[in-house]
């Protein structure tokens, strides 16, 4: 016998989590369920456990470069991926059982373990990991089963080990030559942190420059600064055979050429987990790349059935899952009418210095044709990164000429993560260039040279 419930989550990520508390708080008798881990990618094998680790990579080189900074360092700075990885864990699993630990402690939700499919449009049998077969049904039904790594179907592949971003997470001795295939920001980031711990790393990058979606004058600065650092890269290259080779690994090029690493990581994208839910049930089809189309409301073509978070296309970030759960609470609990289609788009690549971008690039505002004003400084102006002595980079925007409403900004440098905030708020605010351009900032910051950057304005040629 089926088991009502008012809704039910697929998923604990960032935005099922809070979603079924909220449903429950509003009075919704709500099921939760997750397969594997409480949190989703973020908590479990992305943004937190990375970030541990750019952190580890960061303070070793600043050890090696403090000399620079008058600052003593006796002997070689040695990194012990194994106090990382404890490190990390330790990080990891307190985010974890916070999740699994306040979602079985609302009132209102019930948890289940186990993997979720479905048998019509708004019934799901869960088979438990306790072995039983539960049989639930909702009127309303939220998916958030996220993504999983990219493996490239290569020959040999069978015959070699290999990592994946979640699995290299994984490791507790440092590889002596760590090859990764991919040129985005999740290749960029484990290049440079592995490269900081102390391995030879070669980035065999498909393309003819890395981070293929933005503009090519970051891009390049970015390969500037990790190649400074001694990150190798293989540009215009193809993976076509991979072989054992000693106690490594052999990467077979479609050029006749190869090379020979101890490690091989595949950064090659993310693939929807929505091809074992049994979504044909409940009348919905899968777009070409495996996600589930929603409108702005979030809602799938099903009615009383929505998608959130990574497996709607809609976004692949954190913060994008997160905001698409505000979405759905808003219209769903709040009664407002609230729509996807109306977000900046925003985000950051955490290598160091981090790049970060939001709204439209100069390639998409040339794309575009519109009149337009740009502005672009090089981070050396910046007070803050000559006091820090970290001066790579620059920052750039670009402004409608006629509304003189901001259409995009970039930033790479010393905490442009942080800073390129002041640019998404004015944005949403729907203000023009000219609000943030008077106001005061404090020195000495980054964010005091974004009012000088728009001053520099002019015609997009």
């Amino acid at each position: 016998m089926s088991q009502h419930f008012d809704a039910i989550v697929i998923g604990t990520g960032q935005g099922g989590g809070p979603l079924g508390v909220k449903l429950a708080e509003s009075g919704k008798r709500t099921a939760v369920i997750e397969r594997h881990l409480f949190g989703g990618t973020c908590v479990n094998v992305g943004c937190t456990p990375t970030k541990t680790y750019v952190a580890s990579a960061r303070a070793a080189h600043v050890a090696r470069h403090a000399g620079e900074y008058g600052v003593i360092v006796e002997g070689e700075v040695r990194v012990d991926l194994a106090r990382v990885k404890a490190r990390k864990d330790e990080v990891i699993a307190g985010s974890r059982n916070g999740v699994e630990k306040w979602l079985r402690s609302t009132p209102g939700v019930t948890v289940l373990n186990g993997h979720a499919r479905f048998t019509g449009a708004h019934s799901i049998s869960v088979q438990g990991h306790d072995g039983q077969q539960h049989e639930l049904d909702a009127d309303a039904i939220f998916i958030n089963t996220g993504t999983r790594a990219t493996v490239p179907d290569i020959d040999g592949l069978a015959s070699i080990s290999h990592l994946t971003n979640s699995t290299i997470l994984e490791l507790t001795e440092l590889p002596e030559h760590l090859a990764i295939v991919g040129g985005s920001y999740i290749a960029l980031e484990f290049a440079q942190m592995f490269r900081r711990f102390g391995s030879r790393v070669s980035m065999l990058v498909r393309g003819d420059r890395v981070l293929a979606r933005e503009d090519k004058d970051f891009a390049e600065q970015i390969q500037k600064v990790l190649s400074r650092e001694g990150v190798e890269f293989l540009f215009n290259t193809e993976t076509s055979k991979v072989e054992p080779a000693g106690k490594g690994v052999r990467i077979m090029l479609k050029d006749q050429k190869s090379i020979d690493a101890s490690h091989l990581l595949f950064a090659t994208g993310r693939t929807p987990n929505t091809d074992d839910l049994g979504l044909d049930q409940a009348g919905i089809v899968l777009n070409k790349h495996g996600l589930i189309d929603v409108d702005g409301e979030l809602r799938t073509k099903t009615d009383g059935i929505w998608a959130l978070g990574d497996v709607n296309g809609r976004g692949a970030f954190t913060h994008t899952s997160y905001n698409d759960y505000e979405i759905i609470a808003s219209n769903v609990v709040d009664g407002e009418t609230r729509s996807v289609d109306s977000r900046i788009m925003c985000y950051a690549v955490f290598v160091d210095p981090p790049f970060a971008r939001a709204g439209l690039s100069e390639t998409d505002v040339r794309r575009d044709g519109r009149p337009a004003l740009i502005a672009t400084m090089p981070m050396s102006r910046v007070g803050r990164a000559r006091e820090r002595g970290e001066t790579d980079g620059f920052m750039k925007v670009l402004v409608d000429a006629g509304t003189k409403k901001i259409l995009g900004a970039a930033m790479l440098g010393i905490e442009a993560d942080e800073a390129i905030h002041t640019f998404i708020d004015i944005m949403n605010a729907d203000a023009p260039y000219t609000t943030l351009q008077r106001a005061m900032h404090i020195h000495p910051t980054v964010s005091e040279l974004i009012p000088t950057l728009l001053g520099m304005l002019k015609p997009l040629q």
